[in-house]
């Protein structure tokens, strides 16, 4: 990597990258403009990668230092009884956490699936620029071995009774719950839809998994060879990763671009309110974006019905039911709880998200409103922000030492801020690193390195090279 960094400075400013994409193994090369984006003015484009370069690797030693280290907390004594829902990348982190902070406690783990799923990497498979296999490793191999992993699935949550009951009717006990489910996506609320036809006639879906961002690169691999509509939009609901349809349909226009089709190409961005964005500054930085680059935006459009045979999508919209031919299109489903956390006592009861099923908890410390002995980390809790991997990372050391002071009989100080962050790609090589929090304030961990609201491609690496590491060591209890 240091040596394509050097070479790209010194032929003419510009950095030229080939991938191999796709299993039809079709190269594009693709060239980024580092002599003006990326230097500062009058100064010497090696000597500034170079020095982008090593902010980078600092960057990275930032992102791996933990927010609230439980390893460097003193070890709290206790036999309680705590159980985690779910062993995505909330309950992993957590598994590790709390048997690094709590000696003597009973931690148990439930969940039936047998892979993990680095989801942050599915855009870079959707993109070409990375295999399926990327994303995926075994949820065994990040659990400490400390603490027991029922491998089934909960079927009921009972917050009076203080037990969850498994798949095969098993009663677990608890006298703290971590609820980390994660969420569920509702591909059901689209009519038509379904997840058999990705990767045929034009349809692809990032969300799905692995296997079917595969699928979706080479249905939008098909689409940039030849042109024609490209369609995107993003659910009503909340949702994980708010940027990732705005980073596709970027992505989408870019290859477009680069295979010389642009000009036989029209994107269309169906926003489902009148915002990109839920953070002003941002939304207004992506309005701009798509005007720049011929990105027809239209607004308060939700996608209800797909007609594969057709390839018309239809929108309810404040004027009725409109249609949207497509060639292409990225479909994002509703996102919702779980069915078991749906049917429990424990979402909110009142309003913006009552039919969705997220957890009520208290945005800062992340304790339930209602069971001072429940907790929700991740895509489940209902909170204003956090759906992203990033959340995360600062959300479990804050749920961690939340209970660490209740059983110690103390008052913690710990506060989660609504940190989240969403790394936009806006081109291969180019991306904008957005940081922010619960009153939209941006809020940039590497101020003079990184702008959050210039397409960069150190801003790009972060996304590419640097996260996933860091997402490691996150499982890991480390960061």
């Amino acid at each position: 990597m240091w040596r394509m960094a050097s070479e790209s400075a010194s032929h003419e400013g510009f950095r030229r990258r080939c991938h191999v994409l796709g299993k039809q193994e079709t190269r594009a090369c693709v060239t980024t403009d580092v002599s003006v984006d990326d230097t500062e003015q009058g100064g010497d484009p090696l000597r500034t990668n170079r020095r982008q370069f090593l902010g980078l690797a600092a960057a990275g030693a930032t992102l791996a230092a933990a927010p609230l280290s439980s390893a460097s907390a003193a070890r709290t004594k206790t036999s309680a009884r705590i159980v985690i829902l779910g062993a995505g990348a909330a309950g992993t982190a957590l598994a590790n956490r709390l048997s690094q902070r709590f000696d003597g406690a009973k931690i148990t783990i439930i969940d039936g699936r047998k892979q993990h799923l680095y989801q942050p990497g599915f855009t870079l498979i959707a993109a070409g620029l990375k295999s399926a296999n990327y994303s995926v490793s075994t949820t065994g191999e990040w659990l400490p071995r400390n603490i027991e992993w029922i491998e089934e699935a909960a079927a009921e949550i009972d917050p009076e009774a203080k037990q969850v009951v498994t798949a095969s009717g098993k009663a677990v006990p608890y006298d703290f719950l971590f609820v980390a489910t994660g969420l569920r996506l509702d591909y059901g609320a689209i009519e038509g839809m379904s997840l058999d036809l990705i990767g045929k006639d034009g349809i692809g879906s990032v969300y799905a998994g692995p296997d079917y961002a595969a699928k979706t690169w080479e249905e939008m691999s098909r689409f940039t060879d030849k042109g024609g509509v490209a369609l995107f939009s993003r659910p009503a609901t909340e949702m994980k990763c708010a940027g990732a349809p705005l980073k596709y349909a970027f992505l989408t226009d870019d290859y477009a671009v680069q295979k010389g089709t642009r000009s036989k190409s029209k994107m269309i961005y169906a926003a489902q309110n009148k915002t990109f964005f839920s953070v002003p500054i941002v939304s207004e930085k992506v309005r701009m974006l798509f005007e720049e680059r011929g990105i027809e935006p239209v607004y308060d459009h939700v996608m209800t019905r797909i007609d594969p045979g057709r390839k018309i999508a239809t929108f309810k919209t404040p004027e009725g039911d409109k249609e949207i031919g497509y060639d292409f299109t990225n479909v994002i489903p509703p996102m919702r709880a779980p069915e078991v956390v749906m049917n429990s006592p424990l979402p909110w009861k009142e309003g913006i998200w009552v039919d969705q099923g997220w957890v009520e908890v208290d945005k800062h410390t992340l304790r339930h409103a209602r069971y001072p002995d429940v907790f929700a980390v991740g895509d489940i809790a209902g909170v204003p922000k956090g759906k992203t991997a990033a959340s995360v990372k600062w959300q479990v050391p804050v749920a961690v030492e939340q209970l660490a002071a209740q059983i110690e009989g103390k008052e913690s100080t710990a506060r989660y801020d609504g940190y989240t962050s969403c790394p936009l790609i806006t081109r291969v090589g180019k991306a904008m690193l957005v940081e922010f929090d619960y009153n939209n304030n941006l809020t940039p961990s590497f101020p003079g390195i990184i702008a959050p609201l210039e397409e960069l491609w150190i801003s790009w690496l972060m996304k590419e090279i640097a996260l996933k590491p860091t997402y490691n060591a996150m499982l890991r209890g480390r960061a």
